[in-house]
């Protein structure tokens, strides 16, 4: 009978900390605390449609969107989470205008946390698949306690990023710059468990790309030119969900090329740099992909606001770079 060898999320964290002998676990511990929290999340998400938690809270966030009771208890959670555990010198959620201090009655710790509690929350009523996207980065100023310029660095600084899917199963996926991995949650035993090890974009990819076409008579003629490329001599086909979570992992798992353009009225488009577009961008270039913001590496792009928007365009590297190309057009014009 051939072994089974079962790895926990835990277990995963600890023999990676054991490869770094100057390790102290700081990284370790939020790392699993977001796991954890995630659980909670998970649970709440399966049960929504069962308690009166389901529908909005009756008020607006920083974006004017209005927000889902879902959104408040994740934000709730992953801070309550983070908060008092000395590894955390500030926080900063999509959720909440400026950076979250560290109540000063707990300790001030080297390490940075960006989150969007619940993306996709405006799908939480219809069912579809929503997601917690999240960012780690050491902190740089000199100060005890973190600040708004600890959460304005570039991609390339995250020391770890991931997201964690909420659908027919809730997935845990994430990188801390040596290779993409993903765990499943098991909800018999509570456990997140290794599943997706090493994870690859297929090559040869899936030629699908993934936008929302209803925005074609706003985007740039480079844009238009793309998408009637992609759907015509390239073969392409569309499939797309309107959740970014549920987009990029079907992206990771297939291959393919997921877009979020800027277009006449929102000309950055609508996802936020630091807290969607930067740790998807990092997810994926670690599973082989690429990630491009239409003129270059996402990941070099400086943030200069704490909810900064950013043009997406990321998957198998091959599109991304026939993308990039398609999108230089614009700039000759």
């Amino acid at each position: 009978m051939p072994e089974t060898s079962v790895v926990t999320i835990s277990r995963f964290l600890l023999g990676e900390e054991r490869r770094h002998p100057h390790a102290t676990g700081a990284f370790t511990n939020i790392l699993h605390d977001i796991a954890v929290a995630a659980k909670i999340i998970s649970r709440e998400v399966n049960h929504a449609g069962l308690v009166d938690i389901l529908g909005r809270a009756g008020s607006e966030n920083v974006h004017g969107e209005d927000v889902q009771k879902l959104d408040v208890f994740a934000n709730d959670v992953l801070y309550r989470a983070l908060d008092h555990t000395g590894h955390i010198a500030v926080l900063a959620s999509e959720e909440s205008e400026d950076p979250i201090p560290i109540p000063e009655e707990f300790p001030s710790g080297e390490y940075v946390v960006l989150y969007d509690p619940l993306d996709g929350s405006s799908n939480i009523d219809v069912n579809v698949s929503i997601g917690t996207i999240f960012s780690i980065l050491r902190k740089v100023t000199d100060g005890e306690r973190g600040t708004l310029e600890d959460c304005l660095q570039p991609g390339t600084e995250q020391l770890a990023a991931g997201y964690v899917l909420y659908g027919s199963s809730t997935m845990l996926v994430y990188t801390t710059g040596a290779g993409t991995h993903g765990f499943t949650l098991d909800p018999s035993i509570g456990e997140f468990l290794l599943s997706h090890p090493n994870m690859l974009i297929p090559d040869p990819p899936t030629k699908v790309y993934s936008v929302n076409e209803a925005y074609f008579d706003r985007w740039s003629p480079g844009q238009q030119r793309l998408v009637s490329h992609l759907k015509g001599r390239a073969g392409f086909g569309s499939r797309y969900i309107g959740s970014l979570v549920a987009d990029v992992h079907r992206t990771l798992l297939r291959g393919g090329l997921f877009m979020y353009p800027g277009d006449s009225k929102n000309a950055q488009g609508k996802l936020r740099l630091l807290y969607e577009a930067a740790p998807m961008a990092m997810v994926l270039e670690q599973a082989g992909g690429a990630a491009s913001d239409g003129r270059g590496r996402l990941l070099e792009v400086q943030p200069t606001s704490l909810h900064q928007r950013i043009p997406v365009y990321l998957g198998s590297t091959p599109f991304v770079e026939m993308a990039d190309r398609f999108l230089a057009e614009d700039a000759k014009n």
